[in-house]
């Protein structure tokens, strides 16, 4: 039996990168392609320029665009599905929560909610338990409708800081960090970036990316205590630069541990970190240490666990915080839709949604 998922903002690189990653998943099954009423009705070849690496249009480029209309893609579907949501944040605040009440399961890359106290920001191979806090959500099913279910990836640059940060944190704790970032373009969407912006050019991120940075790490990693969780208690301060990159996120990672801790056990307690999902998008190892003193690179490391694991390296002591590194990881695959379809996977295999 396969699961019926419907993209959300099919139209966009995000969106895009769903359907090219979902091309024969085990159980889940692109059922149906939704995005913005002036796309409504078009073939999907004809309602967008296909962007992403693979069979352009995931071979659906003859699939009518619908609206974004739970009834109607319920309708379509035979029953609710799964709704991967590559929206921006306004319609996202507009239509995921109203998904959740018809009975979808929504896994959203949008900010909308993220930060909501009921929704988990998941990292499936670092905090699954969190799921449990959409018990709160109090979705009730419209028209007999089983209740549904809202969950969010985070931030595309917050992926690889929390993924090689939650080993230090769990094993000698963290006081403070302080992160710099260098963002590929595709971040930005398509069209995205100006070329005059960019082309031969680094800039300071124009967007609320240090806003975001600064917050949603800590509710990734954080404990859940009475179905509630309990944001992660460090202090972090990010700043973020678009630089003239395709794919992949890098960031600067200095760290104050509250428990000293050398390079080299930093690097053996980051690598290996170990996991128990057995899910087909999930990556294992989840972080690959890579050697060299110009690693990690997105043009050398981007696609480590078919984009779905991080990369890091340059593990050395600081002056200043005691200890620092790089971190790379896919914007588009681990940071966005990669992980909208894991917190799909993840919550078929728990059983939030029938397969």
């Amino acid at each position: 039996m396969t699961v019926p998922v419907a993209i959300l903002g099919a139209t966009g690189m995000v969106g895009q990168r769903a359907v090219s990653l979902l091309r024969g998943h085990p159980f889940l099954r692109v059922a149906v392609l939704a995005a913005s009423e002036r796309s409504a009705g078009k073939k999907y070849r004809d309602a967008c320029k296909w962007v992403v690496p693979g069979e352009a249009y995931g071979g659906l480029g003859d699939a009518i665009i619908e609206p974004c209309d739970p009834g109607r893609l319920t309708a379509l579907c035979g029953r609710p599905g799964i709704a991967v949501s590559a929206l921006d944040t306004e319609p996202a605040r507009e239509l995921e929560r109203a998904f959740a009440r018809a009975g979808w399961a929504v896994t959203s890359n949008a900010s909308a909610y993220r930060m909501d106290d009921d929704v988990p920001l998941l990292v499936p191979e670092i905090n699954a338990d969190h799921l449990a806090v959409t018990t709160r959500q109090g979705n009730i099913g419209i028209g007999g409708a089983p209740p549904g279910v809202l969950v969010c990836n985070s931030n595309c640059t917050a992926m690889p800081l929390v993924t090689t940060l939650a080993p230090l944190l769990r094993e000698v704790g963290v006081e403070a960090v302080c992160i710099a970032t260098y963002q590929a373009v595709s971040g930005a969407g398509y069209p995205g970036e100006s070329a005059i912006d960019m082309i031969g050019n680094v800039r300071p991120h124009p967007g609320n990316e240090e806003e975001k940075l600064a917050l949603e790490p800590q509710k990734m990693l954080g404990t859940l205590r009475d179905g509630r969780i309990v944001h992660a208690d460090f202090a972090l301060s990010a700043r973020c630069v678009r630089v003239p990159v395709l794919d992949g996120h890098l960031v600067a990672v200095q760290v104050k541990t509250r428990t000293p801790i050398s390079p080299s056990d930093a690097t053996a307690l980051i690598a290996g970190y170990t996991h128990e999902l057995d899910l087909p998008s999930a990556a294992t190892p989840l972080n690959v240490f890579i050697d060299g003193r110009d690693r990690p690179n997105a043009k050398m490391d981007l696609m480590v666990g078919n984009g779905m694991a991080t990369s890091f390296g340059r593990v050395e002591r600081c002056a200043v915080m005691g200890l620092k590194y790089f971190a790379l990881s896919h914007n588009t695959i681990r940071g966005a839709a990669g992980s909208a379809i894991l917190n799909a996977e993840l919550l078929v295999r728990t059983g939030r949604v029938a397969s």
